[in-house]
């Protein structure tokens, strides 16, 4: 006999399914999206600025600091100076709490809407743990560990629940993967044509394909630059996009989610997408364009 699913014994997928929960979503992603509009502020959060999403690094000290103190609350309560251990942890952990749920809110207002639902669930779940776990702190503040204890027993119960459904909407569910990575391991790196050069349009996105993966040309002049069509942040089709200067640098704008990618090197210059663009060493022979790849940011 296999191994059980716990996440679909629970019925975790249907979550997206449940359209009733667009009217707690709609509103919450618009006011998340006005408190985020910076680009630095959006930028930052999302982990532009690191190459992966921000949000799953933050939530490891929180649900570490958690985990930490609710070993040290079981193996020993109150003994040896523990008690103001586990105190400080709690402490710990509701504190990061907060950069850790902007960083999460701000990426999950750039999801597709059936991931939104699921990732509100998860969001949902987590405030319930936050809650139960500051009134721990409370109630270890003022003495009463044995109860503080207690209810942080209830919030590391539930911090998993939360945690196990903010794992599926990312591995099962694609939220804040890569989703070029699998280019890497399809291509065989020779060259491969893709039209002439005379068919592309100066300054017009132009869409392509070798095999099964789709890729956008952009002629500029004497020039073209060849990256991966699909957005790496939710597969976003960028030659359907504009061409654009973000710093100062020409860009692919996806036109699902307004992420920007340098069309000389696809670099992200603007997010929600935290990785680059895969893109392709190109060549020119008898007017037919040719290109060989991929390569990653900088090869």
């Amino acid at each position: 006999m296999g191994w059980r699913n716990l996440a679909d014994d629970l019925g975790v997928d249907r979550l997206g399914e449940l359209t009733q929960l667009d009217r707690i979503a709609d509103p919450v992603r618009a006011a998340v999206q006005r408190a985020a509009k910076p680009p630095a502020v959006k930028d930052f959060l999302h982990g532009t600025w690191v190459g992966h999403p921000l949000h799953p690094a933050l939530a490891q000290l929180t649900v570490g600091a958690w985990v930490g103190a609710a070993v040290l609350d079981l193996l020993r309560p109150g003994r040896d100076g523990s008690a103001a251990a586990s105190t400080a942890l709690v402490a710990t952990g509701v504190a990061s709490a907060v950069p850790t749920a902007a960083a999460g809110l701000v990426d999950w207002a750039e999801l597709h809407e059936d991931q939104q639902r699921i990732g509100l669930v998860h969001a949902a779940i987590n405030v319930g743990a936050l809650t139960l776990y500051s009134a721990s702190l409370v109630a270890r503040l003022r003495g009463r560990h044995q109860v503080g204890r207690q209810i942080a027993y209830a919030g590391v119960a539930l911090g998993g629940v939360g945690a196990m459904i903010g794992g599926h909407l990312s591995f099962r569910w694609a939220a804040g993967v890569n989703h070029n990575e699998h280019v890497f391991h399809v291509l065989d790196g020779g060259w491969h044509d893709i039209g002439r050069f005379d068919e592309l349009d100066d300054g017009k996105p132009s869409r392509r394909e070798i095999g099964e993966v789709a890729l956008v040309a952009l002629r500029r002049r004497d020039r073209v630059d060849v990256l991966v069509d699909r957005c790496s942040h939710l597969s976003g089709p960028l030659h359907e996009g504009a061409v654009s200067t973000v710093n100062g640098v020409t860009c692919l704008v996806c036109p699902w989610h307004d992420s920007a990618f340098a069309v000389d090197d696809g670099s992200v210059q603007r997010g929600p997408a935290t990785a680059p663009q895969p893109r392709f060493e190109v060549r020119v022979l008898g007017g037919v364009v040719q290109v060989r790849g991929p390569l990653r940011a900088g090869g």
